[in-house]
């Protein structure tokens, strides 16, 4: 039988600000501090005063006015995460990332190395907490679902772990919504049904879940019983990189989303030189101020991670949109990053020539940010754009 760990590092884009600044520790640390945005991330004293993530900004300003509301530093964020993975593969080659701040590690075998799940999971913990100065959380289980559930049972700096054994007792006094999968809606459904703790799945027989809810039914009965995947897939590549921003003020000026677009060509184009990664499909994304989203995609004829071939396709598509009302959010996104095979060329076409020249500003760019700070310079075309807005 597997084991597997899950690891979640507590309140992680918070936890840094405040590892990074000690004067924020012991404060209410909120990420987001744009209005009309929503949080990313709460501390657990911003937490207190029913703080959550995904939370509206404005609603979380109300509920704790004195918080700290930061914009937050993705770069910093990936930076700890690439340690906190790192560290994991010391461990084990079967790390699975799960998100930014949690992944999935197969610790199958490990006894004879580290002893038994509860020891090596403490050590974990205490690897982590050296290499980023961060607490995280842990659980153990033969699953991954209920490996997730664990994490999450003690937090913050939890560890907790569920053997074989012990799997029908952890899951039956559960709330249902504990199981992975199991949304409001889904809540919803099952509070109709009578069903409120995971033990109450098991009331009922399979047939009846298939009639009532069909596959996904089946699948809920299955994970009261405790089954699960216990497959850890290292490879688990990224399926796209974005960036958009929500307007302090709707707005209509072509020009205005034209410089955002830019803005956020760099940002998508630099990550994804950052993870060696190319991508042939550019994605438009608006909101209207009617709260109306539209998505707008154009797959390019060679995959790229240039700023300029980025922010040319989106562009193409936001000009050949109409804009019938203002809009009060953009973004620009890159995807489909499957292996693609070029024809070399004895003589480099004029496409082919500006590509590479635009790929050594990029370059540049790159290194004179990495080494004095995202602001140090600013593209000719931005420079009053991002005096105007701050």
């Amino acid at each position: 039988m597997a084991t597997i760990l899950h690891l979640d590092m507590d309140a992680f884009f918070a936890s840094v600000e405040q590892h990074d600044d000690p004067t924020l520790a012991g404060k209410p640390v909120i990420i987001g501090n744009h209005l009309r945005g929503v949080v990313s991330a709460a501390s657990y004293e911003a937490r207190v005063f029913g703080v959550r993530s995904a939370m509206p900004v404005v609603e979380a300003k109300r509920r704790c006015p004195h918080g700290v509301f930061l914009p937050g530093n993705r770069r910093r964020y990936s930076e700890v995460s690439r340690i906190v993975m790192a560290t994991l593969e010391r461990i084990s080659p079967l790390v699975e990332p799960a998100s930014i701040d949690e992944a999935y590690v197969d610790i199958t075998g490990t006894e004879t190395l580290f002893g038994p799940p509860e020891t090596l999971g403490r050590a974990i913990k205490a690897m982590i907490r050296q290499e980023t100065g961060l607490a995280c959380s842990v659980g153990i289980a033969p699953v991954k679902f209920i490996a997730k559930i664990a994490s999450d049972y003690d937090k913050p700096d939890g560890l907790t772990v569920v053997a074989s054994d012990q799997v029908a007792v952890f899951l039956a006094d559960l709330p249902v919504e504990k199981i992975p999968g199991v949304g409001r809606r889904a809540k919803e459904t099952l509070t109709r049904l009578g069903v409120r703790l995971v033990r109450d799945v098991l009331a009922y027989p399979p047939d009846f879940w298939r009639r009532h809810c069909g596959k996904w039914g089946l699948d809920l009965y299955a994970r009261a019983n405790g089954l699960g995947s216990d497959t850890v897939s290292p490879s688990r590549e990224a399926k796209s990189v974005s960036a958009e921003n929500t307007f302090d003020v709707d707005t209509a000026d072509r020009q205005r989303l034209s410089a955002w677009l830019l803005l956020q060509a760099e940002r998508v184009g630099r990550e994804l030189r950052q993870e060696n990664l190319r991508g042939r499909t550019v994605t438009l994304k608006l909101k209207f101020n009617d709260f109306r989203q539209i998505t707008r995609s154009r797959t390019l004829p060679e995959p790229t991670d240039g700023d300029a071939a980025i922010f040319q396709a989106a562009k193409a598509l936001l000009d050949a949109e109409p804009l019938p009302k203002s809009v009060r959010l953009i973004g620009l996104g890159v995807s489909n990053f499957g292996r693609q095979e070029r024809q070399l060329e004895l003589f480099a076409s004029p496409a082919q020539t500006q590509t590479a020249r635009d790929g050594k500003i990029d370059a540049a760019l790159d290194a004179i940010r990495g080494k004095f700070g995202r602001e140090a310079i600013v593209r000719g075309r931005l420079f009053d754009f991002r005096k105007k807005e701050g």
